[in-house]
């Protein structure tokens, strides 16, 4: 939501790298985990983001879990502007809880798992983050509006 309403604002095309794997595998996300486990599917996750670093400036919308591999953190450190959008355990929840697409979250406790991902992820974001914004409390608008404020502080 606040990816493709970022790019309409700032007039740049949105790319989303889990959209772009799923249209190039023809296939599905948690079947590309069934078939290739989570190390195949973030080999794929390293290469769209190659790909996509090659094109023209855009709006960007990673996966949660594409910080895991240093390659792609050093690939994001090199960017002007990514951000962090951050969010608590509970809204996570609250917008995933009926969402299949999300094979991490397939487990007996899909609230403790995304509380134990926060938790190895954080860091991660922090450290490739130009900007971090928070999410649960904001309603999008407000949310661009202040990724926008940022942008302009860049040029």
């Amino acid at each position: 939501t606040i990816g493709k309403s970022l790019a309409t604002h700032l007039k740049l095309p949105f790319l989303d790298i889990d959209q772009l794997i799923i249209d190039k595998a023809g296939a599905d996300i948690p079947w590309i985990f069934d078939v290739e486990g989570e190390d195949g599917f973030r080999k794929r996750e390293q290469a769209m983001l190659q790909d996509v670093l090659c094109k023209p400036p855009s709006v960007i919308s990673t996966g949660g879990g594409i910080v895991n591999l240093a390659e792609n953190r050093l690939m994001l450190r090199k960017l002007p502007g990514v951000i962090y959008l951050s969010t608590s355990v509970e809204q996570q929840f609250a917008r995933t809880a009926k969402d299949k697409n999300r094979p991490l979250l397939q487990t007996a406790n899909p609230k403790e798992t995304l509380a134990q991902l926060l938790v190895q992820r954080e860091p991660f974001y922090r450290e490739v983050s130009s900007l971090t914004v928070s999410t649960d409390h904001n309603r999008p608008r407000i949310v661009v509006d202040q990724i926008i404020e940022y942008w302009k502080s860049l040029s």
